[in-house]
C-alpha cells in the first residue's frame, strides 16, 4: 500500500491545522528582511532585518508577540500568501500556495532543522539588525531569491 501524500501535498493552505501551518516555516527569516521599491514599482531586497530578528539564529525573538512589537510585522495568512509576490521563491508557504513540492532541504523532507542555515539559504549571518544598518539604500543585496542548492547526487552502491 503506497504512503499517502505529505500534508503540503495534499491539502491547501486553507486546510492547513495551525501545527501544520507554523510547521511549514523552515525559519530562513527571509520574509523579516526589508525591501525597498523602486519608481517602478520593482522591488529591491535588502540584508536588513526586522529589529526582532536574531540575525546569528535567523529567528524571532519574540515571536508570540511580534505585531505588537512591531505593528509593521506582516502576519502571513493563506489571503496574505496569495498577495505577497516578493515571497522568496523557496518559502514553503509561496510554494505551497502555488502548488509546488517544498525544496529538497526543507527540514520536513529532510529531517534537519538546521540544513536551511548549513547551506546558506537562510539569513543567519548574511542579515544585520535595522538597529545598526543605517541607510537601507546600502543594504541591497542579491540573494534573497536565491534557489538553494541542487540536490546532492546520490552516491553510487
Amino acid at each position: 500500500m503506497p504512503n499517502p501524500p505529505p500534508f503540503w501535498r495534499s491539502k491547501t493552505l486553507k486546510q492547513l491545522t495551525t501545527s501544520e501551518w507554523e510547521s511549514l516555516c523552515d525559519g530562513c527569516g527571509k520574509c523579516c528582511l526589508y525591501r525597498l521599491e523602486d519608481d517602478d514599482g520593482s522591488l529591491e531586497a535588502t540584508n536588513v532585518a526586522c529589529r526582532l530578528l536574531d540575525c546569528k539564529t535567523g529567528g524571532c525573538s519574540n515571536y508570540a508577540k511580534r505585531k505588537e512589537i512591531v505593528p509593521d510585522c506582516i502576519k502571513l495568512t493563506p489571503a496574505v500568501v496569495a498577495k505577497m509576490d516578493w515571497l522568496p521563491a523557496t518559502c514553503a508557504y509561496r510554494r505551497v500556495h502555488l502548488g509546488k513540492d517544498l525544496p529538497w532541504w526543507h527540514y520536513l523532507k529532510s529531517g534537519d532543522r538546521d540544513l536551511v542555515h548549513k547551506l546558506g539559504v537562510s539569513v543567519r549571518g548574511k542579515a544585520i539588525s535595522e538597529l545598526k544598518a543605517g541607510p537601507l539604500e546600502h543594504h541591497i543585496v542579491d540573494w534573497v531569491d536565491d534557489p538553494g542548492p541542487p540536490r546532492p547526487k546520490k552516491k553510487p552502491r
